[in-house]
């Protein structure tokens, strides 16, 4: 059961708990990362008390999950909205890349450091589950990309396959030099690079 928070403003609704937990861990992970960030941490930066997280979450690897599940959900919305705005396949796997141009412009606390999700994976050990749950993101982009791909050339489906991988690895390898670099121009040259490419097929 969440808890609200009692640091709320007096006449505004209380947020609960378990936002303001998730809402710090966000900040925190992705700026310090997962094994550097303590529940003491987490707890502190949301304004609740240490019983609060273990009410809301089992453990820190709980945490994590729900931290990984909703940047997923946060990229996803992003993808949609660029969707929206689209007509075409074409333009559709381009909102693709449009989206994690949107993610790497949010304002950071400490400046942007790539994926947030392939940063957590990296320190997660193997067998764990918060890994999975950033290799099923990077599959269903991939698998985005390629029910695109498949609407610009139905008639050639392996081609189709073989060129959602590739702007699949376009798109991870842009993302992790423009983690490396601290900005998104990487990811705008990929995105270039990937209209050029759908413009041969």
């Amino acid at each position: 059961m969440s808890e609200t928070d009692a640091n709320a403003p007096a006449g505004g609704r209380p947020r609960p708990a378990r936002r303001r937990l998730l809402e710090a861990a966000a900040r925190l992970f992705y700026a310090d990362g997962v094994t550097a960030t303590g529940i003491d941490t987490i707890t502190t930066e949301a304004g609740v008390a240490k019983m609060s997280l273990y009410n809301n979450f089992s453990s820190k690897a709980d945490l994590v999950r729900a931290y990984l599940d909703a940047r997923h959900e946060e990229w996803l919305g992003l993808y949609r909205a660029r969707l929206a705005e689209t007509d075409g396949a074409r333009a559709g796997v381009l909102a693709v890349f449009d989206a994690y141009r949107d993610h790497a412009a949010f304002a950071y606390e400490r400046g942007f450091r790539g994926c947030g999700l392939l940063n957590a994976a990296a320190e997660l050990p193997v067998g764990h589950e918060g890994r999975t749950v950033v290799r099923a993101h990077k599959e269903e982009v991939e698998r985005l990309i390629h029910g695109h791909v498949r609407s610009l050339v139905p008639d050639r489906p392996a081609e189709a396959r073989a060129t959602a991988e590739l702007l699949s690895f376009l798109l991870e390898g842009a993302m992790t030099r423009a983690g490396l670099e601290g900005d998104g121009e990487r990811l705008r040259h990929a995105r270039t690079m990937a209209a050029d490419l759908l413009d041969r097929l």
